[in-house]
């Protein structure tokens, strides 16, 4: 009852916190945070799963209990945990936490909504890694948009109803799109299955597929389902072109939410990209690996150079994200162990690299009241520790040795160049040439915001960022070096649950 537990205390913590005085949300929101970082640890230190949760593994912390009959199919409360799940819902725990502290500084009206909505998307996002039925983790899924939509219409910037809108049509949009294909494919695998039940379904996938259905074969149906579900789980990594709508939200949402989008959100696309796609269709990731790469290799280049032509720190960031999850694209459809292993482990190393660039560009604008590089210059000597835990976020996504970002990229290149596809030995050098223009415009933007002389013009004194601003920054500058040092500390148990996906295809 694990799991159970952590969703109770989230989503009683966020109804708590909602009711809560504003002065005291903040503090609040934060204790109760802290129950499910710590279970999480707890349940990352006794984890004893093996295999993949999909594909007749041992979960952990599992539970499964009928819920509703709709007509020959059962939905059941199913959740579990495996060595992909597991250091995502980790990693979904300690950024909430360290989310919330952030928020204190810049969060100054309606606090007790705020924080609650913090907590619930925590919640959420919780279900949509345990989950394993496929009704139960869609209403996770769409759970997940209302507080964000929410988040970033009221405390955003002042484009913050366009960005919401926006952010919120794209998703659901895609959402739609999945949702069908899915049903679609149910029902083409008729007998096949009983339930919604993912493992059921992946199975039935792996043991004949679907028959049939509105005319169509059942192999053209397996591949107008995978191509369905890509562009549904595409819109929320996100890649090109579908990427449009991550900048603005980025850019308006306060920084807090932005910390969660790129942290934990974007990671909820490319996890159900695996544990559908790229688990359950086998065949069709052989067909279709050469556009996928293509999709892949644009999205790192592209999302690149859109950032060197940025001036605003955090949509810089923003466009950063886009070029880090085509790297995660590379991997999965690399289907090799390093591959599908190291965009697993890529998903958590950009989720605590993102989080704490947006978090270290957020206490610069506390300060400085402005996020664009031209008319900042010299925070290194006004806010130094806060602009050298910023330098080292940029080497980390730069793939500085001894950080998580190189490991892994590494991983990801390696497993790459040994892909059976045609070509990938060049989409992988191509992807590489993307670290080049990382160094870029990481290099160039910090150059011109941080070092130099001192030439903004303010009615106020700049000074250092208190304590409660710098600690989460430390906190994940701490593990990105942790995972850099000692990978294994996460990967033994990914590639643990990534072997089973590759026995059904691909190279072990």
């Amino acid at each position: 009852m694990m799991i159970e537990a952590l969703l109770a205390v989230a989503l009683v913590g966020a109804l708590v916190t909602f009711v809560a005085p504003n002065r005291i949300a903040g503090k609040l929101a934060f204790a109760i945070s802290l129950v499910p970082a710590a279970l999480s640890l707890w349940m990352f230190a006794a984890f004893d799963g093996s295999g993949n949760a999909l594909l007749d593994g041992t979960l952990a912390f599992e539970s499964q209990v009928e819920w509703i009959d709709l007509g020959s199919y059962t939905i059941s409360w199913f959740v579990g945990l495996d060595g992909i799940s597991l250091p995502l819902v980790v990693l979904t725990t300690i950024l909430t936490s360290l989310a919330i502290m952030s928020s204190w500084t810049p969060i100054d009206n309606r606090e007790s909504q705020f924080y609650g909505l913090i907590l619930f998307i925590e919640a959420n996002l919780i279900g949509v890694f345990a989950a394993l039925d496929f009704f139960l983790w869609f209403i996770f899924w769409e759970a997940v948009l209302i507080p964000m939509y929410l988040l970033i219409g009221i405390w955003g910037g002042p484009r913050r109803k366009y960005a919401a809108i926006k952010f919120f049509v794209y998703t659901n949009v895609a959402s739609l799109l999945m949702f069908g294909a899915f049903i679609a494919l149910v029902l083409g695998l008729g007998d096949g299955v009983t339930s919604f039940a993912l493992p059921e379904v992946a199975n039935a996938m792996l043991n004949g597929g679907p028959d049939g259905l509105f005319g169509l074969e059942g192999t053209t149906l397996a591949s107008v389902v995978f191509v369905a579900m890509f562009l549904g789980f595409a819109v929320k990594v996100p890649v090109v072109p579908f990427h449009t709508w991550l900048p603005d939200a980025h850019v308006e949402a306060p920084t807090p939410a932005s910390v969660l989008l790129a942290g934990v959100l974007l990671k909820m696309g490319t996890y159900a990209l695996l544990r559908f796609n790229f688990t359950m269709f086998p065949d069709q990731v052989e067909t279709y690996a050469v556009p996928i790469a293509a999709i892949a290799v644009i999205s790192v280049i592209y999302g690149a150079m859109l950032a060197l032509a940025q001036t605003d720190l955090k949509r810089i960031v923003a466009y950063s994200s886009v070029s880090s999850m085509g790297y995660v694209i590379l991997g999965l459809v690399a289907y090799t162990q390093f591959g599908i292993g190291g965009a697993t482990f890529q998903m958590v190393s950009h989720g605590l690299i993102s989080g704490l660039m947006f978090m270290a560009v957020g206490v610069i604008y506390n300060a400085t009241h402005t996020r664009l590089v031209t008319d900042m210059s010299g925070m290194a000597d006004r806010m130094p520790v806060a602009v050298g835990i910023l330098v080292a976020g940029a080497f980390g996504y730069m793939g500085l040795p001894l950080m998580s970002g190189f490991a892994a990229e590494y991983f990801i290149f390696f497993g790459a160049f040994g892909a059976g596809f045609d070509y990938a030995p060049l989409f992988t050098a191509l992807a590489m040439f993307g670290i080049v223009l990382v160094a870029g415009y990481l290099l160039f933007a910090l150059q011109r915001a941080v070092f130099g002389p001192y030439r903004l013009e303010t009615d106020y004194e700049v000074s250092r960022a208190p304590l409660h601003d710098i600690a989460p920054m430390f906190v994940l500058l701490g593990i990105i070096i942790a995972l850099g040092v000692a990978p294994d500390l996460i990967f033994e148990m990914i590639t643990d649950a990534v072997d089973p996906i590759l026995e059904n295809g691909g190279e072990l």
